[in-house]
């Protein structure tokens, strides 16, 4: 048996037809959903992109003892476990995050190739004068990412080019090479993750006809700096990457089903995190300003994710209901291919609860940045269980987050709290407002008071350090 895993970043869980999206065309992974498991309740875990490569390569919940730093030697990973059981392991990647400035992601796998361009990939260095789409203004860190950018793609022709394309393609020819092997094959798109500029046919689809300015990479905070018809545009550019994915996956999946691996072969697609467009008033994912950067509260749009599970012979799609995390999906596959896991492993293998055997259901899901350091008041954490979501801030007196951060781009910036106090608890019922627009905590103290013990006590369970564990355990 082999596996496919397919990790698209900041792909957002409503924009795919599979979870009720009815405007933008993703016909190739809604086919593979047809055929597959679809996890309704899958929040992503530590975020955002490294910190959630960890959490998939470890299986543990890393936000108790990983930030955004390279990925440690002493931790075994799913590529290199696999590597040792006889298993070809193969990274095809666009993420330039998971190998740049030492991240060391490729730990264990046989072999990678490694797609250089995305974002703020130092590849190109001409043309040395680019011309931006927008006012620079609007865009985060023109001159650091941006222009970057902007440079990589300067002699980009055809869609061929474009960096799912490329990706998939490549994926695509490995499999041809190695089909008769027993493997791991990962393959990691930065798309839909901004900048969005995929063909102009893809953009027509969803806002044909638009004249104005282009913000392909929005600045993250206040959406209120973009028109209403340069909002729409951002959500039409997003859309048309969405489906430039979905194409290339498309392309993937074809040749998977020519090359007769269907039958012994799973296939996860998934993703880090999405990504607000003027939900809650924001673009981004969080915030950043000049000298300082914070994460803002992680509401569905961000938190909640796609997962789906093809196993092999699988024609007919099954929905699951029950909460999972990304730290589940290591020891899924360890045991679909009957590896034993490292007794470093947090998460839980959803292979029973895809078989309708005895599983134990996970009572409350934790989404939150970094929690590994000391102080950390004013960390966003969004805790899950059932219909109701708690967005908690560490304890009301916790000394304020304000340590150095690479994350998002492994830039460094002070770790701030806007406020400079430790924000108030939110709640939220999930059934009457899955888009966590109504804070309901004044009227349900109980049940906010009932998800943070929960998370406490996970957060033991996992062994985090008091020294951290202490600003989280009042609310």
């Amino acid at each position: 048996m082999n596996v496919i895993m397919i990790v698209s970043d900041t792909y957002r869980r409503d924009h795919l037809g599979v979870y009720g999206n009815s405007w933008i065309r993703t016909p190739n992974l809604d086919r593979l959903a047809a055929m597959s498991y679809v996890f309704e309740n899958a929040w992503t875990g530590n975020f955002p992109t490294l910190p959630n490569r960890y959490d998939v390569f470890t299986g543990r919940f890393g936000c108790i003892e990983y930030d955004w730093s390279p990925l440690p030697r002493n931790v075994p990973v799913l590529a290199q476990v696999l590597a040792a059981a006889g298993y070809v392991t193969m990274m095809v990647n666009d993420t330039p995050h998971i190998l740049q400035n030492g991240s060391f992601f490729d730990r264990g796998f046989s072999g990678f190739d490694w797609v250089r361009g995305q974002e703020n990939d130092r590849y190109m260095t001409q043309p040395r004068e680019v011309r931006f789409p927008c006012d620079p203004s609007k865009m985060r860190e023109p001159d650091l990412v941006v222009a970057q950018y902007l440079r990589n793609i300067a002699r980009r022709e055809k869609e061929e080019d474009y960096f799912p394309a490329q990706t998939l393609m490549r994926a695509a020819r490995w499999l041809e090479e190695n089909r008769t092997d027993r493997f791991l094959l990962y393959v990691d798109t930065f798309d839909p993750h901004e900048p969005w500029d995929p063909p102009r046919w893809y953009v027509d689809l969803y806002d044909p006809g638009y004249k104005g300015e282009e913000c392909i990479y929005p600045r993250y905070g206040p959406a209120d700096y973009l028109t209403k018809a340069e909002l729409r545009h951002a959500r039409a550019l997003y859309a048309g990457e969405c489906t430039l994915v979905d194409t290339w996956v498309g392309y993937l999946l074809r040749r998977v089903e020519e090359l007769g691996l269907m039958d012994n072969t799973a296939i996860v697609f998934t993703t880090d995190h999405g990504f607000y467009i003027g939900e809650h008033n924001l673009t981004g994912k969080s915030l950043i300003w000049p000298g300082g950067h914070a994460f803002g509260p992680l509401y569905t749009e961000v938190a909640r994710i796609p997962l789906i599970i093809h196993l092999p012979g699988q024609t007919k799609q099954r929905r699951i209901r029950q909460p999972v995390q990304p730290c589940d999906i290591a020891p899924t596959i360890y045991e679909f291919l009957g590896v034993a896991p490292p007794d470093t492993v947090h998460g839980q293998s959803l292979l029973p609860l895809m078989q309708g055997k005895t599983f134990r259901p996970r009572l409350v899901t934790i989404t939150t940045p970094s929690l590994a350091h000391d102080p950390n008041g004013g960390i966003p954490t969004t805790i899950t269980a059932g219909e109701w979501a708690l967005v908690y801030y560490g304890s009301p007196d916790a000394p304020l987050a304000s340590h150095l951060t690479a994350a998002v781009d492994h830039v460094e910036r002070p770790a701030l709290v806007p406020t400079n106090v430790v924000p108030p608890p939110e709640l939220y019922n999930l059934r009457e407002d899955p888009g966590m627009t109504r804070n309901v905590i004044r009227n349900n103290r109980q049940v906010a008071e009932r998800l943070h013990r929960a998370h406490v006590k996970l957060l033991e369970k996992m062994g985090m350090a008091e020294q951290y564990l202490q600003h989280r355990r009042e609310i």
